[in-house]
């Protein structure tokens, strides 16, 4: 199994402990080859708002190299993990932020990739409002087209793993270990019912508001996604 580690913090604490320990019980249950990305450094510059990417464009992004590599790498692992701490003033790091913001064009409206449908990914937070931190990126990924998505929020109040008590060191591993193993056999199945309904949403506005000439429908007609959905 090819998976792709997207930490949104260069910071190796709590949230860097947690995924490498999920990561150590991923490879306990099977061959599994990891591409790690961390955020910024692999991707430093701030999406600019200049939506060349929603025109079909992305060559032309002034990120476009590092949003490349990224993507490529996302398109060809079979599953994702999504690690980010939970931010006081927002949900997550800017850095992990920027990230969503730079393959905004891969939402189902503007040009959805069908690599992406058959895909699984996992989104591991810590900090006192983890919950705060994956329902966002929960989202983006529903409207990727992600098949499954599965989550564990870490509720912290310490800045240091190391300094918790024993016992909720024990806790917070028994519960890592059991999400890996059960990620890791997690099958794809069908598209859930919300990605369905999105899909024909999308289809009716592009059809209805954006119509033939434009971008994305022409990327939506050469796909074939008009008359055949990607999943």
């Amino acid at each position: 199994m090819n998976i792709v580690v997207l930490h949104g913090s260069p910071r190796k604490g709590n949230t860097y402990h947690a995924t490498k320990l999920f990561m150590n019980e991923l490879s306990s249950c099977g061959e599994v080859n990891f591409t790690e990305f961390f955020m910024p450094a692999d991707l430093p510059a701030f999406c600019t708002g200049c939506q060349l990417c929603l025109g079909g464009m992305q060559h032309k992004c002034p990120s476009a190299q590092p949003v490349s590599a990224i993507l490529q790498s996302l398109l060809s692992a079979d599953a994702l993990i999504f690690a980010t701490p939970h931010y006081g003033a927002c949900s997550m790091p800017a850095a992990m932020k920027n990230l969503f913001d730079h393959l905004d064009f891969l939402v189902l409206p503007v040009s959805p990739h069908a690599e992406m449908f058959t895909k699984k990914a996992f989104i591991i937070t810590t900090g006192t409002g983890s919950a705060a931190a994956i329902k966002p990126i929960k989202k983006v990924l529903k409207h990727w087209g992600i098949n499954r998505v599965q989550t564990l929020g870490i509720r912290l109040f310490t800045t240091r793993w190391h300094n918790m008590a024993a016992s909720k060191q024990t806790k917070h591993e028994h519960a890592l270990r059991k999400s890996a193993r059960k990620f890791y056999h997690t099958r794809i199945g069908r598209p859930t019912l919300s990605t369905v309904a999105f899909y024909h949403m999308s289809k009716f506005v592009l059809k209805k508001y954006v119509g033939p000439g434009n971008y994305p429908y022409e990327y939506w007609k050469e796909k074939g996604y008009f008359d055949k959905r990607p999943f």
